[in-house]
């Protein structure tokens, strides 16, 4: 159902009082946000996806199905996670030990793809356009347009901000094929220099 404040939600979506969600935004079946969890607008949160308190998603977020993110988890605009994704939010979890206190944030930069079935360990930065591929158990921060995949992840080269493979010539320039944008390695970073 469409409501006043322009977002849809399905029927069996769980929005507890309190939660933000901006203009725009689909919620799915059987997701649940939480009390203090806050969706930019045109966000889209695909089947049992369940957003925990104080989780915030930036704007034009695309969250695929029976993704967790739990408190802690701040994603910028326009991320892509894949089905399954699963965020941490504690590094020495033990039943019997109480550590609600101890949560550790996790940032998605802006543009970040993260693959299906996925696992973001908390306590780490993933920077703009990074890319994980499908499978991966992310551990590090991972550096802006950097590719990696692997368990754990480990860095296999740069992806452009269109999703696109960098190869770089000997003046460590790329360009990537779709947007024609120019990008600069320097001193293990790129750096996007150009439009397309």
């Amino acid at each position: 159902m469409t409501n006043a404040s322009g977002y849809y939600a399905h029927p069996t979506a769980v929005l507890d009082a309190g939660c933000r969600i901006g203009a725009g935004c689909y919620i799915w079946h059987f997701c649940h946000v939480s009390a203090g969890a806050v969706l930019g607008e045109a966000c889209s949160l695909g089947q049992n996806v369940f957003v925990a308190d104080a989780v915030t998603l930036g704007r034009n977020v695309k969250v695929q199905n029976n993704v967790s993110l739990y408190t802690g988890v701040q994603c910028q605009d326009d991320v892509f996670l894949g089905p399954s994704v699963v965020f941490t939010n504690v590094r020495n979890p033990r039943a019997a030990v109480p550590r609600r206190g101890e949560y550790l944030p996790t940032q998605v930069g802006r543009g970040t793809t993260i693959g299906a079935n996925s696992t973001v360990v908390c306590g780490i930065t993933l920077g703009e356009y990074a890319f994980v591929g499908a499978g991966s158990v992310v551990t590090h921060d991972v550096p802006p347009f950097a590719l990696v995949y692997g368990n754990p992840a480990r860095q296999h080269g740069w992806m452009s901000a269109h999703g696109h493979r960098l190869e770089f010539n000997q003046q460590q320039q790329a360009t990537c094929p779709e947007s024609q944008e120019l990008y600069q390695l320097t001193d293990g970073q790129v750096f996007r220099i150009s439009p397309g």
